[in-house]
């Protein structure tokens, strides 16, 4: 097993303590005969780069069905795989090998230079010459100026995450094939990208990137349209004990509106978290790059589980155009009348 550098910056104890446990976990893991394997995550990119996510773990043996699809997986599964912090990564995109290293929770977010045509691509990713996992980037060509970021929890999937106890039994318990989608959402997402080809799709969560293959696996399974993940991992970090899902939200969109400055981005989310006020926050800095907001409202019994919802503002009066509806159907009525969805 190669040697790994210790973080060289001050870390809270609690974060070290996190990476010795993993550190642990990996020595016995690699006893009985693991190895390492790359998640490769969806990405996305321009003409001249691309954005590279994916995990590097020691995933338990998971039995399947005869077609291929996990049988009755568990939330829990996905957070039993081993992460492998600082592991060297090959990273190969038309024929050219980059090394990358993964950071100390083995995640892979990284900006490579390529020369890509518009459109999904493949590139491949391999850890201590494994055979190669492929993903794809979706690359984005230099005229599109449309785009669309989504949120997942209680926007495309229901979950019900803030409240603690829901969340851990959704997280950990429940049979993914029991998770539902929220009505009309895929049917929406789709119209958009159809109205727009060429716009890029990214689903923006405060979800761990443990979760991103149930997450691609529900995606798929209710026909939603592919896009790139961007999630979050969760744990402490080198100064604070849990990481902010809220600043992983607002770095990511600030990010996004430096990546493309000539896209204007179509955001949907909910009121049972803060999305409202992210969007609000991120409209007034970047108007620029805003087409319109859709808030999904949340039902009586979803608010609840939730822990309530939050207050959303009066956008009465704001350049940017806002919907709220229930569901997807309702939030597509009200884009279709201000224009950003053609009429059929």
């Amino acid at each position: 097993m190669p040697n790994r550098p210790e973080p060289r910056t001050k870390v809270l104890w609690i974060a070290r303590l996190e990476y010795r446990f993993h550190a642990w976990r990996e020595r016995r893991a690699r006893g009985r005969g693991h190895r390492p394997s790359v998640a490769a995550y969806p990405g996305y990119g321009s003409e001249e780069w691309v954005r590279v996510l994916g995990r590097v773990l020691i995933v338990p043996p998971l039995k399947t069905r005869h077609r291929g699809e996990y049988a009755s997986v568990r939330g829990w599964r996905a957070f039993a795989s081993v992460p492998v912090g600082y592991a060297q990564v090959t990273v190969t995109i038309d024929g050219v090998s980059h090394d990358v290293v993964a950071d100390r929770g083995g995640v892979i977010d990284t900006v490579l230079p390529a020369t890509l045509p518009p459109g999904w691509q493949s590139i491949t990713m391999s850890v201590e010459e494994s055979e190669p996992f492929e993903t794809r980037v979706f690359v984005v060509a230099s005229d599109v100026d449309f785009g669309l970021v989504s949120d997942v929890d209680d926007t495309v999937m229901v979950t019900a995450l803030p409240r603690p106890l829901v969340a851990a039994w959704n997280s950990f318990v429940v049979d993914e094939h029991a998770r539902q989608p929220v009505p009309g959402m895929a049917v929406l997402i789709e119209r958009l990208v159809r109205d727009h080809p060429g716009a890029p799709v990214i689903y923006l969560s405060t979800g761990a990137w443990n979760v991103a293959p149930t997450l691609q696996r529900f995606l798929r399974r209710h026909l939603y349209p592919p896009g790139a993940l961007l999630l979050t991992d969760w744990g402490p970090t080198h100064d604070r004990w849990f990481r902010s899902g809220r600043e992983h939200k607002e770095e990511n969109l600030r990010r996004l509106a430096r990546e493309f400055p000539k896209i204007k981005w179509m955001l949907i989310g909910d009121d049972g978290q803060h999305d409202d006020d992210l969007y609000t926050a991120f409209t007034s800095e970047f108007p620029e790059h805003v087409t319109a907001v859709a808030i999904r409202r949340l039902s009586t019994a979803e608010a609840v589980l939730a822990g309530g919802r939050t207050v959303v503002n009066d956008h009465s009066a704001a350049d940017v155009p806002w919907v709220s509806d229930s569901d997807g159907a309702g939030i597509l009525d009200h884009l279709t009348n201000i224009g950003v969805i053609r009429a059929d």
